[in-house]
């Protein structure tokens, strides 16, 4: 039986899918469906919200701008919104990132990211073929991001029109060292022009966490090699690691960053791509033939630009870092309790991220336990998408204590009820 609906949704499989949960509103910590049902929202509705949903500063921005200027095409002109962003972007940010290309999602981001490496190697007339990307590596679903990505069931349909990427061994506890010989093996062969790597948590590929220290390491061989440096902070960033931009914890700058997802505060899609002035400079010439050859239609969209200042706003004049740390206590408290549970394996944290293994015998993105805990839990009222059997809790910034505990409380129940379902 075919849905009702005709709407195709993403990373659904409809034919075994319940129907979608339509939601009227949402504020703070909780949706709310259209029947008046509170939901919980754990995962930030796919990591976007900080703040809390329908933060009222962001709100009041966007209804402010969207009676001033809607759209306007990006090339040949600009706005004060997307300059404003631009300006506060490259202050939050250290040298040398420089300059600002915007773009809509974090699939985009990470394609201008790439394009802007090989566009450089080229335009300064030594053009290097080769990305080099982290295993198990989740950058998005466009070509691009999908070449970069880790192949399997996200991908595997388009495999013919994906190109080949170096693959590093995932520097996980006691493989460090592996990491970064691998690396430099690579760098020595020649032909490299970026490593692209998610700060500190690989996200969709399974919520791996890796140390600060290991990209401090990667940076270096980046140097000697002088290798670009891509960092994905499409989900890291925002706070969601412990501090604004994961790279912080490592002591580095990339030499392109790319931010999406937080940068509005959940509120509209946008995407920045910002880069070392020395990138910006091989595209700068009076050969047309070097222009940066990327854009979308609402690149720079106004009104989500205009929201994208307002959450840099709430950053700077609200204790936004305190609720992050607050939250950082919290998590750790229970990813403690989690990591006494018998059912749970691998129980880990970095900064507001917890995420835990359940243990099961049928693993990874497929295990039929994600599927089947996540209907457990939105009838709990939680929202919690499991990757498997991997789940996590990355909740929006403003979750309280005692949300937090029906939170957990809800995914042990769960874990434990829909357990029960399989071995019975």
């Amino acid at each position: 039986m075919t849905s009702k609906s005709p709407v195709w949704h993403p990373f659904t499989q409809h034919a075994i899918a319940p129907e979608a949960i339509a939601v009227a509103r949402a504020s703070g910590a909780y949706l709310e469906t259209i029947d008046g049902r509170l939901i919980l929202d754990a995962i930030s509705s796919w990591w976007v919200v900080t703040h809390g949903h329908c933060h009222p500063r962001i709100v009041a921005a966007v209804k402010e701008q969207a009676e001033r200027l809607d759209q306007v095409i990006f090339a040949g002109f600009t706005h004060e919104p997307a300059e404003r962003l631009a300006e506060a972007l490259v202050a939050l940010t250290p040298e040398p990132l420089t300059r600002v290309f915007y773009s809509d999602s974090g699939s985009t981001a990470v394609e201008v990211a790439l394009k802007m490496a090989l566009g450089y190697w080229r335009n300064i007339g030594s053009p290097r073929p080769h990305i080099v990307a982290l295993e198990h590596a989740y950058h998005g679903d466009t070509i691009g991001t999908m070449s970069a990505g880790a192949r399997g069931v996200f991908n595997a349909a388009y495999e013919p029109l994906l190109f080949d990427v170096k693959r590093l061994p995932f520097p996980e506890e006691g493989r460090e060292q592996a990491t970064l010989d691998a690396f430099e093996a690579v760098c020595r062969a020649g032909g490299v022009a970026a490593l692209i790597v998610e700060p500190l948590v690989l996200g969709a590929g399974g919520m791996l966490m890796w140390p600060a220290a290991t990209l401090a390491q990667l940076r270096r061989i980046c140097d000697q090699y002088d290798v670009l440096l891509i960092a994905d902070e499409v989900m890291t960033g925002w706070g969601r690691t412990g501090t604004l931009f994961a790279c912080e914890q490592a002591g580095i700058v990339p030499d392109i960053l790319c931010l999406a997802k937080g940068i509005t505060g959940g509120h509209l899609p946008l995407a920045a791509t910002l880069c070392a002035e020395r990138i910006f400079d091989a595209h700068y010439s009076m050969d047309r033939s070097k222009t940066f050859y990327h854009s979308s239609s609402y690149t720079a969209n106004p009104i989500a630009c205009t929201a994208a200042v307002a959450n840099i706003e709430v950053w700077r004049e609200e204790a936004v870092l305190a609720r992050v740390q607050a939250l950082c206590e919290m998590q750790e408290q229970h990813v403690a309790r989690l990591s006494a549970n018998t059912v749970f394996r691998n129980a880990r944290r970095t900064g507001t991220i917890a995420a835990i293994d359940v243990d099961v015998d049928d693993q990874g993105y497929l295990a039929q336990i994600g599927p089947a805990l996540y209907e457990e839990l939105i009838a709990r009222g939680v929202l919690l998408r499991p990757l498997g059997n991997t789940v996590y809790v990355m909740p929006p910034y403003c979750i309280t204590s005692d949300q937090l505990d029906v939170l957990y409380a809800a995914l042990v129940n769960g874990v434990e009820r829909v357990l029960a379902g399989v071995r019975s």
